[in-house]
């Protein structure tokens, strides 16, 4: 998502790992040793379910389109940015990309950590990636109830702008690398079921499948899908 800079996206810059299958049928869990799951108070899931009324599930063809780079940087865009990082937080998610809620903008916000502030990123450029690779769970609020093992480049450096236009450059590493990496993906069309084998992606049909049929289940606490991520 760069700002009017002739860049179309990240992989203009950046050969990330290929998708394992060319026909795709979430977001970012927290880190491997996170606390284990929760019952939702009554406000808070009233809230993640008013939220995730918001984001576009698996089968909406948005989920499937790379988004466009932003080249104004307004007051709507700060209004977009502000209400993404509303319902990320209300969805309980750790980051969410402009096409999960319908809107083709190379824009996504992310929180990887409970005290860090959201960050958003406008038309964001992977610019670099270390070789070292590294796994890690995954889950997508776009894909309810489906959690499943995703290689990720262990550090990157990302170039984009914020909401008012200001030039940024990160280098980060971990869990916040893996977060961005997630939705950089989800802006050109990637899902995490795209980048795992194929029997991996069969049982993580059938969990979304049963996470349908009990949609009041206890939600982990550290899952806060980047999606949303």
């Amino acid at each position: 998502m760069t700002a009017d800079d002739g860049t179309a996206g990240a992989d203009a810059s950046l050969e990330l790992p290929e998708p394992v299958s060319d026909e795709a049928d979430v977001e970012v869990d927290r880190e491997q040793d996170a606390p284990e799951p929760e019952e939702l108070d009554e406000e808070t899931r009233a809230r993640r379910d008013a939220a995730l009324r918001f984001v576009r599930k698996l089968g909406d063809p948005v989920l499937r389109a790379t988004a466009v780079p932003v080249d104004r940087f307004d007051d709507e865009l700060k209004a977009e940015v502000q209400r993404m990082g509303e319902l990320m937080q209300d969805a309980l998610g750790v980051g969410l990309a402009a096409t999960q809620i319908g809107v083709l903008h190379r824009v996504l916000v992310y929180k990887a950590y409970v005290d860090d502030p959201v960050v958003a990123l406008v038309n964001p450029v992977l610019e670099w990636a270390s070789e070292e690779m590294e796994p890690g769970n995954e889950g997508c609020l776009s894909l309810p109830g489906v959690h499943v093992e995703v290689e990720r480049h262990a550090q990157v450096r990302v170039r984009a702008r914020n909401e008012t236009g200001r030039e940024l450059e990160l280098e980060v590493e971990g869990f916040e690398a893996r977060v961005i990496q997630h939705e950089v993906d989800h802006l050109n069309g990637v899902l995490i079921l795209d980048r795992i084998s194929r029997e991996a992606r069969k049982e993580a049909m059938r969990a979304m499948r049963e996470a349908r049929e009990q949609p009041h289940e206890s939600v982990p606490a550290e899952t806060r899908s980047a999606d949303a991520a």
